[in-house]
């Protein structure tokens, strides 16, 4: 996926179980979306809390944070509980939304509980993407730069 596709569609339930629609999010703004290999692994909790940590950022430039892992229903509501994480974080379970946008990992790493490539997506109301952030070791570059592309 690159800057100016359309982002693929989708419908996945949040940690309360929830169903999430990308078209529905869309509707009350633009998107930060970033998918991470694992909850409650060292890397991933520091991402999704310095996404937390810029509530008041991301709320001021109406921009929605939505995480999405591979994940099951249950483990995503520990995990927010845990670290009162403030955003809806979506169940892949199956990785077919993480192969839609190109970031399902190959099968081996899959298997040792790496399924997903860290990579935030910044989209657009228009369902475009205005940038893509992939970095597996700077955890927080993605909700900086998500926040840039989607303020201007």
């Amino acid at each position: 996926m690159r800057p100016g596709e359309q982002a693929p569609a989708f419908a996945l339930p949040d940690q309360t179980g929830t169903v999430r629609r990308l078209d529905e999010l869309l509707a009350a703004g633009p998107v930060a979306l970033f998918f991470y290999p694992a909850a409650f692994t060292p890397g991933c909790t520091k991402e999704a809390c310095h996404f937390r940590d810029l509530a008041a950022e991301f709320a001021a430039a109406g921009v929605q944070r939505i995480g999405i892992s591979a994940d099951a229903v249950e483990k995503l509501d520990r995990w927010t509980a845990e670290h009162g994480l403030d955003f809806p974080l979506l169940a892949d379970v199956s990785g077919e939304i993480a192969k839609a946008y190109g970031v399902q990992r190959g099968s081996l790493l899959r298997t040792i509980g790496m399924p997903t490539k860290r990579t935030t997506f910044a989209i657009r109301t228009d369902g475009t993407i205005a940038d893509v952030i992939a970095s597996e070791v700077n955890m927080t570059v993605h909700a900086d730069r998500a926040l840039t592309a989607l303020r201007s």
